[in-house]
Parts: structure tokens; sequence; C-alpha cells
């Protein structure tokens, strides 16, 4: 009887780090799992989401989108055209941004700590996506906390236990240790992936760039 190999598909494991209100965020999002699916069958994926903030000096309840916007970017102009660029690249990754939806601008700090609890129900990457598709595509304004737990229900966790952990403290310090943690590894924009906790790839890459680096990580030697 000849002996049979069986090929075992290669693991790798990607740690995402990014901030629900970032349009390259999201795009990055996107243009990643669509490598991740092209190569199925080849490579298993596993990926976690990491907080980050944009603006962590945000107030609780926010501030006008376009405004903070126009005087971050340098005017109302300059706001139009990179708003307006940004939502055509999105566009071709079959995302539909609304930046006309978008009143707030919020503090992303509780949202954080919902993806951060979802992980723990198995349901951190719907509640990831949806965060961002409520912000980026359906202008939900993320300050108010009956929008957060709204989002929070539709990606399947429990509404009470949702609110209970907003109406506590509970993962304010882990969210904001996992913060100051990426800032000492010296991650200073997103999004940024680490891929099998030794690769960095920053930026929202093509899918074709993610595809070869997860082909060319994949054949490495594992270290032992």
């Amino acid at each position: 009887m000849k002996n049979q190999i069986e090929m075992s598909i290669p693991k790798i494991k990607i740690d995402v780090v990014s901030d629900v209100v970032c349009p390259w965020c999201y795009i990055g999002k996107r243009r990643l799992e669509k490598a991740i699916d092209q190569l199925a069958g080849q490579v298993e994926v596993e990926v976690e989401f990491h907080p980050f903030e944009l603006n962590p000096d945000m107030p609780k309840e926010g501030r006008n989108q376009k405004q903070y916007l126009a005087d971050k970017f340098g005017g109302s102009d300059r706001y139009k055209q990179l708003t307006g660029h940004v939502t055509k690249v999105a566009s071709e990754e079959g995302l539909h941004f609304n930046f006309d939806k978008q009143a707030v601008s919020p503090n992303t700090r509780e949202a954080h700590r919902v993806i951060r609890y979802a992980k723990s129900e198995g349901r951190q990457a719907e509640a990831k996506e949806l965060f961002m598709k409520a912000y980026f595509e359906e202008g939900v304004d993320l300050s108010k906390k009956e929008n957060l737990i709204g989002v929070a229900v539709k990606a399947g966790l429990d509404k009470a236990k949702v609110t209970s952990l907003l109406d506590s403290d509970d993962g304010l310090v882990e969210v904001e240790l996992a913060e100051r943690m990426n800032h000492q590894r010296g991650i200073s924009g997103v999004p940024y992936f680490i891929i099998n906790n030794k690769y960095g790839v920053s930026g929202a890459q093509p899918t074709d760039v993610f595809k070869e680096a997860l082909l060319e990580i994949a054949k490495a030697p594992v270290e032992s």
C-alpha cells in the first residue's frame, strides 16, 4: 500500500489594527477579505481586530463631522476633494460611502469596547463590519449609546448584555492598554496588518498585494 501524504493547509493569523471611522480601514478590510476568499483552499486565515483611535481626544458627544474634517484637512474644498476620492475608491470595492449622511464624528472608544466584547461572543467580525457600515454607509451617529446597542444587536449580540457593558467601565482598561501597546509597536497610522505576529503590512493595500503576501508567508518555514 502506498503511503499517502496528506497536505495540510497553512494557517495564518492576521491582527488588524484599525478604527471604525477610518475610511481606508474599511477599504483595506474589504480588500483583505477578497484576498482571503480568493485563497480559499490554499491558506486558512484567522483575523482578529484591535482598537486604534484616530481621534482619541474627540469629545464623547462627538463633533460636527463636516466642520471637524474640513478643519482637519484644510478647508471645505479640500474636504470635498478627499471625501470624493475615497468614496470613488470605496465604490470600486463594493462599498457605498455617503458622507452626506454623516452628521457626527464620534469618539470611538465605546464602539471598540463593544467590538472587544463581541470577540468573547464569537461575533467580532460581524460587529466590526456593521459598525463601519453604520458609519460610512448609513450615517449612524455612533456617539449615541442607543445606536451602539442597535448595531451590536444586528451583529447578533444580546441587547441586555451590551447595555450592561456600556453602563459600566468593563473593557475600557483593556482597550486603552491595547491602544498603548500598538503605539509602542510603532503603529502610528491605520489600517495596519500584523501577520503571524511577525510581518507588518501598512495601509489599504490592493487585494493582489495581500494575496502575494499571504502566499509568501504561507510558504515560509515555520520557526521552531
